[in-house]
């Protein structure tokens, strides 16, 4: 990770009316809601620390996390033999240092990809490979080589049979010529022909996604005159959203806004298939005086929301249907890391393996645990479920450890209908007080049909994992929704 207090999108998600349609509770088949509909979490085991537990005893407090990804900035052989036969999936990372030699001659990344990749594989899961990490900011100007090392790292995969392992690289945000508001998204104009385009080309033909390190702290504690900490940290309300102006998009974090000005960059060279995953995110528990923000109160609210955010399901305002990939940075707080001291303090685990503060990680943790994260200092923050996009009039009272399904404003009136159709149908949701003259009839809208039918399958399901997606059509919520006089069950 390297230091960027950039000024990066504070954007978007407006709510867009629906059109107004009679309820038709046909029994059309609409697939039930699955687990692949949410997004996975992974995690950075960095290493420039001189006190950390030996790679073994990671692995094990990986697996006793439940943590089942995670991301590496070399091939170290010690760690990928201890997470041999773990489960664990692998990004293991091909350093800036070597791009030059990378680049050079296929021979090299033969040599490389046998001796750190076929080596391990496949008891070792590895899954993708970094080249490179923020070559854009590397001040020893490696660009150049970026794409055909990247290109030799595949072809050797492919001499090898093993193709199936991703390539990728990750950028920093400062790629970015322009971030806010998310709509006006675009690369940096020198980039673009040299560098951006071949790569978004050779992640489109190979199936790869682009790999993106994204830090609000850095544009909140750069811009906390413009940028509440509310927005940063997953906390706003439907009245401190951002509004995007070039797309009337309505946005509830500035996390979400930063990733859609990546899409908008994408979208607007014509590469919109290709996917992303957020390969650095993070918040760190404590900083210097002019460091604003940096506090174990504030980290444990970011990544804790952002964990149940993730996890919950579903994508950002520009790509709903795309669940979220992120790899929360760091495991550990690393003493050796040079800079500012906030780049010391990004671990969610002390070197002896205590948890800076108490956040959950899975689903099964999520589910276990109130609303509430708790640093070790036993001060609390909240971490209310953040909402993936806008839905309806939402009151302004929050209930701890409650949440809602309610539908989503974007999606097409077919998608929610077919969506409603199910949720009534076979799903089984109760859908009598959306009957003609019942309580809950009125407005009379598909959308705020859709938002009962689905809540009521989703509390009928015990809100599990899955079961608020609807093919993009639905999110959760932590505030109790209204439409007009209707109140929403909150459990059956």
């Amino acid at each position: 990770m390297l230091c960027f207090h950039q000024l990066q999108s504070m954007a978007p998600l407006t709510f867009l009316p629906s059109l107004l349609l009679s309820l038709l509770l046909s029994l059309s088949h609409f697939p039930t809601p699955s687990l692949s509909d949410t997004g996975s979490i992974g995690i950075n085991y960095g290493r420039v620390a001189d006190n950390l537990p030996q790679p073994s005893k990671v692995v094990q407090l990986l697996k006793t996390q439940g943590m089942n990804r995670v991301k590496l900035y070399d091939t170290d052989s010690t760690v990928l033999t201890a997470l041999s036969g773990s489960g664990i999936r692998v990004t293991v990372a091909l350093p800036n240092e070597q791009l030059s030699s990378a680049a050079a001659a296929q021979s090299y990344t033969d040599s490389w990809v046998q001796s750190n990749i076929a080596a391990f594989y496949p008891s070792t899961q590895i899954e993708a490979i970094a080249v490179g990490n923020e070559v854009f900011a590397d001040p020893k100007n490696t660009t150049v080589y970026l794409v055909p090392a990247m290109q030799n790292v595949y072809n050797s995969l492919v001499k090898y049979n093993l193709s199936s392992i991703k390539v990728s690289s990750p950028i920093a945000l400062s790629a970015l010529q322009a971030s806010y508001p998310s709509s006006a998204g675009s690369f940096k104009s020198d980039l673009i022909e040299p560098v951006i385009k071949p790569m978004l080309s050779f992640l489109q033909k190979t199936g790869s996604p682009l790999m993106a390190n994204v830090y609000p702290f850095f544009a909140y504690t750069g811009n906390t005159d413009v940028i509440s900490p509310d927005y940063a940290l997953f906390n706003a309300n439907q009245s401190e959203a951002q509004v995007d102006s070039g797309n009337g998009l309505r946005y509830n974090s500035l996390f979400e806004a930063q990733i859609d000005a990546v899409f908008a960059a994408m979208n607007a060279l014509q590469y919109n298939g290709v996917k992303l995953e957020v390969t650095e995110t993070g918040w760190p528990s404590k900083g210097d005086e002019n460091e604003a923000g940096a506090s174990g109160a504030n980290a444990a609210a970011y990544n804790g929301n952002l964990v149940r955010r993730v996890l919950t399901g579903g994508g950002t305002p520009l790509r709903p249907n795309e669940p979220l990939n992120v790899f929360l940075f760091a495991l550990f707080n690393e003493n050796q890391k040079p800079g500012p001291t906030s780049e010391r303090n990004y671990g969610l685990f002390y070197p002896n393996e205590e948890k800076v503060y108490d956040i959950p990680l899975t689903v099964e943790g999520l589910s276990n645990s109130s609303s509430e994260s708790t640093p070790v200092n036993g001060s609390k923050t909240q971490v209310p479920t953040p909402a993936a996009g806008s839905g309806g009039d939402v009151s302004a009272a929050t209930t701890a450890g409650q949440t809602w399904c309610v539908a989503n404003g974007k999606a097409e009136v077919e998608q929610l209908q077919k969506g409603l159709d199910y949720a009534c149908g076979e799903g089984g949701a109760d859908c009598r007080p959306i009957q003609k003259d019942a309580t809950c009839y009125d407005p009379n809208t598909v959308e705020a049909h859709a938002s009962y039918a689905f809540n009521s399958y989703y509390q009928m399901k015990s809100r599990g994992p899955g079961t608020c997606n609807f093919g993009g059509a639905a999110y959760v919520v932590t505030q109790p929704p209204k439409y007009g006089t209707c109140e929403f069950p909150t459990g059956y």
